[in-house]
């Protein structure tokens, strides 16, 4: 892999994540059946087996390291290193055959007096898109890469002007309040996408592709990967306050950092419920389209 040859971790995870990419190419191409984890949480077995294959290849290459996934692997967790991973990032796109996902894996580095809900360091990202064959790294400190190439996060300096992502949870919908934030951002930005991949959306935006990205109540393995790259591309994450995020925060914010403070403000307006724009209603709507 060309880019930065000083990389410690990046170089046999990205074959890992390679190798998972082309087994999910594989499933891709010929179909899965679906299964739910929930009332419309997918999973497949294209996840379980490249979480498989992940968990092998990543115990071989690094025996020390913990594993971290989101079908169930929980290896070495008193272990001072842990890989936080998704193997298939956007199952939902996936199953639908919709090309829209990527594997995802992230390294924190944990000391031996850390709390077990604390924090440690992230040091290591790989986000692998395999349709597009797009490679995003990054190692603390060594700059963020897309196949071999320096990544820099946007210099948009408005809201306005600005193409911003979110998401929505795949359960309990109707629990979240991230409609009504999709409303505000869509009338006061260039436009807003919900592709469906979380580890992807904040890799573009470390890519300058989007100028930021928020969504509610992600897991440590939709975020670890992304925020190293955000953060290694020049970019800024936070919580909806503008507090340090989190693995286990409730809400993430990702941004270019020129517009962070910009959308923070519009969150608080967002929660205290003003400066609302008011949506006409259907109904409302209707009567505009009666001839008169």
């Amino acid at each position: 892999m060309s880019g930065n040859e000083n990389f410690i971790w990046v170089e046999k995870a990205a074959a890992i994540a390679r190798e998972a990419g082309s087994c999910l190419r594989e499933f891709y191409a010929k179909g899965v059946e679906t299964e739910y984890k929930g009332d419309v949480d997918l999973v497949t077995v294209a996840d379980r087996t490249a979480e498989k294959l992940i968990r092998e290849r990543l115990t071989a290459a690094f025996p020390e390291h913990g594993i971290f996934g989101e079908e169930g692997t929980r290896d070495r967790m008193a272990s001072g290193w842990r890989w936080y991973v998704d193997p298939l990032d956007g199952t939902t796109n996936f199953a639908h055959g919709f090309p829209h996902f990527c594997v995802s894996m992230g390294l924190e580095e944990r000391p031996a007096d850390l709390a077990d809900d604390a924090d440690g360091v992230l040091v290591a990202a790989v986000i692998y898109h395999p349709l597009l064959d797009e490679m995003f790294v990054a190692e603390r400190g060594k700059g963020a890469w897309l196949n071999g190439r320096r990544m820099r996060v946007s210099k948009n300096a408005l809201l306005a002007e600005s193409l911003v992502a979110t998401g929505f949870p795949s359960r309990k919908r109707h629990a979240s309040p991230n409609i009504h934030f999709y409303q505000e951002f869509t009338l006061r930005s260039h436009g807003v996408r919900r592709a469906g991949s979380a580890a992807l959306d904040l890799a573009y935006v470390a890519a300058g592709r989007m100028d930021a990205f928020w969504e509610f109540n992600l897991n440590p393995w939709d975020t670890a990967a992304g925020l190293l790259l955000v953060e290694e591309a020049g970019g800024l994450t936070t919580d909806f306050q503008g507090g340090h995020y989190r693995l286990d925060s409730r809400e993430i914010l990702a941004s270019n950092g020129l517009i962070h403070q910009e959308m923070l403000g519009f969150f608080d307006d967002l929660f205290a419920g003003r400066d609302l724009t008011p949506i006409p209603s259907a109904k409302e709507y209707a009567q505009t389209r009666i001839p008169h």
